[in-house]
């Protein structure tokens, strides 16, 4: 079946950095274009970035433009998030997604 499995989160100071992965399989990875959210706690579920299948494109959020990167690597079947410049409003569980499928998410916490 589908597996997206998340990891990389943590508990940073803001102004830090975190590298999310997100590793896919029992899935045509190449396929698709990829999807990273975030939901903080009371808040609806916001699309951070994507990616298309080749990797050519990508699209951010306009709160995390200029500090995130997305990116992918279909021979491996991973999709990253690089997350710089963190700050106290980047807390939240960040999921990775594609077509209808989600992972279990992964704690990101910006704090002093």
């Amino acid at each position: 079946q589908v597996q997206l499995v998340e990891s990389g989160g943590g508990l940073v100071q803001p102004g830090g950095s975190l590298r999310l992965s997100c590793v896919v399989s029992g899935f045509t990875f190449s396929r698709y274009t990829m999807r990273w959210y975030r939901q903080a706690p009371g808040k609806e579920r916001e699309l951070v970035a994507y990616i298309i299948n080749t990797g050519g494109a990508t699209n951010y959020a306009d709160s995390v433009k200029g500090r995130f990167t997305i990116s992918r690597d279909n021979t491996a079947n991973t999709v990253y998030l690089q997350m710089n410049s963190l700050k106290p409003e980047d807390t939240a569980v960040y999921y990775c997604n594609t077509v209808t499928y989600w992972g279990q998410g992964t704690q990101v916490t910006v704090s002093s």
